[in-house]
């Protein structure tokens, strides 16, 4: 059947004479100018407070704190699922100086290239499924259907009434040849509608027609059989209505002789109408959203020129329902043609049984979670790996120079340490004598003061103006 992250710094480590929230500067530090005079220069000084020297360094509200976070958090997110892969990906690859001792690792990067171009061309194949999922997937069959008829005389010593009454019963059946799928379908299921025309001069107007139409809550079923009461041979027409799915429709008899078209999906009808408008150039040269109507066009649009947008519209009046399947049956009540039974092939579209390996495909976890976990196996492997060139790599050090790796595992401790507890400057330095007597000492101090009396003069006068007030 068709179907078309925040610091926050802390007040340790202060140094005697320093007064609450000032912080020494390294060794070195640089001074500048002092400006003009004692104005406030960029460079770190030590002695003075906080809130001069380090602005930088205030707290910062705990109302911009959470926004902040908020927003780390949303970066965060954004970001893990675009750079899972590739982060992946090159915890999976051994160090240079690893493949340089190992030179048989050099098999396992190239495995590693291979899975790589591996895993772009399945994903591309996905997306190539997943865009074919996205349109019909048909394939022709054939429904092969099956009318017969039996005949019950009448029998004069019949207890029922029905026994006494000469009928026929009337058999429409079928399925479809070669059906390899798993679910069966049911006859009625390609079936809009099926009407059965009796003679109407024998069973009058009001009987002569039996009628089946599909409704949503239809319970499908594998054939359809009628009994009336008779005794003569009678004549019927047999009128289905296949269920196309997309939709189909057949066209205008102008239309149809353009287009070379009888019945199709509205998109193919559509399709074939560009493909014609493109042969025959008749899309506007200046305005390109204009079709220039030839004269066949003016017969089956009534106008010179209109927009391409138009043509779904106006196609609604020249699209009519698709033709039935009409079969002509004689009812018989001859007893030699009781075992007599006629066979019809209808073309049906079905869905494509390719269609339901490919969902089945890309709705399959069980490959995911395999290769998931062999992926985590070597993660683990590769850590293990350069975790252990990490102690082999300490060991030789260690084994060379040991006096000098330990001072240089302490000096790296110790600079550890210092961003660990947030120290600034350089403790071991700032608590010897001579690193105050720098000359950079006799500045600091003076704009210590110089602060001091300032912050002194503020209060004052704010003292002095409340008390005028």
């Amino acid at each position: 059947m068709k179907a078309g992250w925040q610091r926050l710094d802390s007040d340790k480590n202060k140094r005697p004479g320093m007064p609450s929230g000032a912080r020494m500067p390294h060794q070195g530090a640089p001074m500048g100018p002092p400006g003009s005079p004692y104005v406030g220069s960029p460079s770190v000084r030590p002695g003075m407070p906080q809130t001069v020297m380090e602005p930088t360094r205030k707290r910062t509200a705990p109302q911009q704190v959470q926004q902040q976070q908020v927003q780390q958090q949303q970066q965060a997110t954004q970001t893990r699922t675009r750079s899972a892969k590739r982060r992946k990906m090159a915890d999976k690859i051994l160090p240079q100086r690893i493949r340089e001792l190992v030179p048989e690792s050099q098999a396992y990067m190239d495995l590693l290239a291979f899975e790589r171009k591996l895993d772009q061309t399945i994903m591309r194949k996905r997306v190539d499924i997943q865009e074919a999922l996205k349109r019909p997937m048909k394939q022709k069959r054939k429904l092969r259907l099956y009318i017969s008829n039996t005949f019950n005389p009448a029998k004069s010593d019949a207890d029922d009434s029905d026994g006494s009454i000469a009928s026929w019963e009337l058999r429409v059946e079928g399925k479809l040849l070669d059906d390899i799928s798993k679910q069966k379908r049911k006859f009625s299921s390609f079936f809009k509608s099926l009407v059965i025309e009796l003679d109407k001069d024998l069973y009058g107007p009001d009987n002569h027609l039996v009628e089946w139409h599909r409704t949503p809550t239809t319970q499908e079923t594998d054939g359809f059989q009628v009994k009336r009461p008779g005794d003569v041979s009678v004549r019927c027409t047999l009128l289905l209505m296949l269920d196309y799915q997309p939709p189909q429709f057949k066209l205008d008899p102008r239309l149809a002789r353009l287009l070379g078209i009888h019945t199709q999906t509205r998109s193919a009808i559509i399709q074939a109408l560009w493909q014609y408008i493109k042969t025959n150039k008749l899309q506007d040269s200046h305005d390109k959203e204009y079709i220039n109507c030839d004269k066949y066009f003016q017969q089956i649009f009534d106008c010179p020129r209109l927009k391409f947008s138009e043509i779904p519209q106006r196609l609604t009046n020249l699209l009519l329902p698709p033709d039935p399947i009409v079969i002509n049956h004689i009812i018989s009540v001859d007893p030699n043609d009781q075992k007599k039974t006629a066979c019809y092939d209808i073309d049906v579209e079905v869905e494509d049984p390719l269609k339901g390996q490919m969902s089945s495909f890309l709705l399959s976890t069980a490959n995911q979670q395999e290769i998931t976990a062999l992926d985590n196996k070597i993660h683990e492997t590769i850590e293990s790996i350069n975790q252990l060139k990490i102690q082999r790599d300490f060991m030789l050090s260690f084994s060379k120079d040991p006096k000098g790796y330990i001072q240089d595992l302490l000096r790296s401790q110790s600079r550890d340490l210092k961003v660990m507890t947030d120290v600034v400057g350089n403790p071991e330095e700032e608590r010897r004598a001579e690193f105050y007597h720098e000359p950079w000492s006799q500045e600091a101090v003076s704009r210590y003061f110089y602060c001091k009396i300032q912050q002194r003069r503020q209060e004052l006068e704010q003292s002095l103006g409340v008390r005028n007030t």
